[in-house]
């Protein structure tokens, strides 16, 4: 790797980024308190994650993946934005800057496709709970290490590039280490880098976003099936928040390289870059995780142990006092009265009305654990429901019935 052939002959960027807005240095400590609780709760969730099995399922799986994305895409570049600040020297080399530009775009990256596999995951759960668990058993895996992949493999090639270019416009760089401010130092044509990039952009960002609102298309159609009120208030409440992150996420990305170009505005794109780079994984936990009622129970047991005012109960027996009490009571009142005893509906009506109910506990405002839920609901499973059980599942309780 060669570095750059520069004006004054010297190896190194000289980084510029927010300290041209004299009024952003005062700031710097709002800057330096929102990273710190972002930083703090992301790595909250990751740890809340690992540590409780009540957590080990697809959705948090892909949850303590997104947040440890959050922390990492943040390291790569904020702490270098406030520390300049403030900084006199703002140099920063040129292996530093390539590896800068690697991780940031990669990681950004990969985060956008593992927000599509959360989506994916709530729409198998929503649309197709009884085979949810069946359908996401290997798919998990799968999800998440191409969301890792992808982008680490396809940016190799464009930072190679990047790294056998000339730069003779100078080595002072008006941002971070971003492609455009790059792009735009380079002697040689870069047509084709930046078409490049702009495919990749596309492949990533956009591809990923379609993916989140047909997931979220297809839940709200399905919640809007559901004959209760409560089901679709709490339900739209909950995707509303998730998707005023997702359009946070992916307007401000695509406002910055979702362009063919490189003649964009730089100063815009700092600023859009900041809300991007602080203000976005400030709001994940709060809107992806800490406003689960399932978390805030577990939270709270995790506290009281602590302070060793944990009451003696069963850690099942807490969560399900935090879910809807829609599975408890329909299993009751079924085990009361008999699926296949009820009068006036026939078997293709039992079976509708029993997904009904199970999609309705699937849809609460948490939007969780849909293979846990549907075990316990399992023993009541209309005959037409009951397959072949899977490795690790319940036996079915009958054969399906015959046309």
């Amino acid at each position: 790797m060669k570095a750059p052939t520069l004006g004054h002959g010297q190896p190194e960027f000289i980084l510029v980024a927010f300290s041209s807005f004299g009024e952003l240095q005062a700031l710097l400590g709002p800057f330096l308190v929102l990273y710190l609780l972002a930083f703090t709760g992301n790595t909250i969730i990751i740890f809340m994650v690992m540590a409780d099995t009540h957590f080990h399922t697809p959705m948090y799986f892909f949850l303590g993946n997104f947040s440890l994305l959050e922390i990492l895409v943040t390291m790569t570049a904020v702490p270098r934005m406030l520390s300049d600040l403030l900084a006199s020297c703002k140099a920063i080399s040129f292996l530093g800057c390539m590896v800068q530009f690697y991780f940031y775009f990669s990681l950004g990256s990969t985060s956008f496709l593992i927000l599509a596999d959360m989506a994916h995951d709530r729409f198998m759960a929503i649309c197709h709970p009884l085979r949810y668990g069946t359908l996401m058993r290997w798919a998990v895996c799968v999800l998440a290490g191409a969301a890792w992949a992808a982008p680490f493999l396809s940016m190799v090639p464009t930072v190679l590039s990047q790294a056998h270019l000339s730069y003779c416009h100078g080595n002072v760089i008006n941002h971070f280490c971003d492609n455009a401010p790059l792009l735009q130092l380079a002697c040689a044509d870069t047509s084709l880098l930046e078409f490049w990039d702009f495919v990749m952009a596309v492949t990533f960002v956009l591809s990923s976003f379609l993916v989140t609102l047909i997931s979220y298309g297809y839940i709200v159609t399905t919640v809007l099936r559901i004959p209760s009120t409560s089901g679709h208030q709490k339900t739209f409440s909950t995707c509303g928040s998730h998707l005023t992150l997702v359009f946070i996420g992916y307007s401000s990305t695509i406002f910055l390289y979702v362009q063919p170009g490189k003649a964009h505005a730089v100063e815009a794109n700092k600023m859009v870059a900041l809300v991007t780079s602080v203000l976005t994984p400030f709001l994940n936990p709060f809107i992806l995780t800490f406003r689960n009622d399932t978390v805030k129970v577990i939270l709270q047991g995790q506290l009281q142990r602590l302070k060793g005012f944990h009451r003696e109960r069963k850690p099942k027996e807490t969560i399900e006092e935090a879910l809807p009490s829609s599975a408890g009571s329909y299993k009751d009142s079924e085990s009361s009265q008999g699926l296949g005893t009820r009068s006036g509906l026939s078997a293709k009506q039992k079976c509708m009305g029993f997904k009904e109910k199970q999609q309705e506990v699937f849809s609460d405002g948490d939007i969780i654990q849909p293979q846990r839920r549907g075990l316990e609901t399992l023993e009541t499973l209309p005959t037409c429901f009951q397959g072949t059980p899977s490795e690790g599942t319940r036996p079915a309780l009958g054969p399906a019935p015959t046309a």
